[in-house]
């Protein structure tokens, strides 16, 4: 069997993409996938080496990543009018941030860019995306742009939103927040990414048909989620847009990333290509 190394993170949206998948639920066509788990900026790095054949990243991080690796159509995290929310503390304004630190998941991350280009003279230190509600808190940092669960469970902590930069995307340009994406690694060569491509898209299809059982094992994976935010978190980034980026989808990967080009915030223009089923 040919054996395809899949990383992704270990939150409950990515465990529901990939449920069929690790679970040998579809027919994997002479396959074997094995699932590697780690934080997002670590996978951003370990594509940088092209350390597996598919793998999860930022969709800022693919403007480093495109003579390696191509997006597949399948596999997209979208903000749909929501996405990473800047919290801190107390209430700030928009000009008081610029004075102020703030934890960020990673460079590379797509929270990253997004907070970049709303706020281009931010003062950032990057924290693991799990301690970052824990430095705001605690007072090290004067906010921090929160990723993955965070985002519905802030409030428990007495923070303040500031922005929710998927929101704040939306009115600026009509668009869906790109966030993540699937990659897949360009040597395998147009059999294999056919293939591949293919069966990863059944097991979103799967999940989605089968939404109960696929929830099931997701909440695994979801970090103290009840039944109920769990079910929620993975609806916002799991859905008809993961199956396919569709025109628009497109169109707000290749924006997001023409903007941070034109803000200096990447160093060239990326032409994104999108391959697979």
């Amino acid at each position: 069997m040919k054996t395809i190394r899949v990383a992704h993170s270990p939150d409950s949206d990515d465990a529901f993409m990939f449920y069929a998948l690790a679970t040998e639920k579809i027919d994997t066509d002479g396959y074997r996938f094995v699932h590697h788990l780690d934080d997002i900026e670590s996978l951003n790095q370990a594509a940088e080496t092209g350390t597996y054949e598919v793998t999860a990243v930022s969709i800022h991080a693919y403007a480093y990543l495109h003579e390696k690796y191509a997006l597949l159509n399948s596999g997209a995290s979208m903000g749909e009018g929501y996405g990473p929310i800047l919290v801190s503390g107390e209430a700030l304004e928009r000009e008081e941030l610029k004075e102020k630190q703030i934890a960020i998941p990673g460079e590379k991350t797509s929270a990253c860019l997004a907070l970049r280009l709303f706020l281009p003279e931010c003062r950032t230190r990057v924290f693991p995306f799990d301690e970052i509600i824990d430095q705001v808190k605690s007072g090290r940092m004067d906010a921090g742009v929160l990723i993955h669960e965070g985002q519905l469970f802030y409030r428990e902590y007495d923070l303040c939103k500031i922005v929710d930069l998927g929101e704040w995307w939306a009115a600026e340009t009509g668009l869906p927040l790109p966030l993540g994406g699937n990659a897949i690694r360009r040597d395998l060569g147009d059999d294999a990414i056919g293939t591949v491509s293919s069966l990863i898209k059944q097991s979103i299809q799967y999940a989605l048909d089968n939404r109960e059982e696929a929830l099931k094992y997701a909440l695994q994976f979801g970090r103290g989620l009840d039944e109920s935010l769990g079910d929620r978190f993975v609806d916002m980034y799991v859905n008809s847009r993961t199956l396919d980026y569709g025109e628009e989808g497109r169109k707000a990967v290749q924006v997001f990333l023409d903007r941070g080009f034109e803000k200096g915030l990447i160093p060239s223009r990326v032409e994104v290509e999108f391959i697979g089923n």
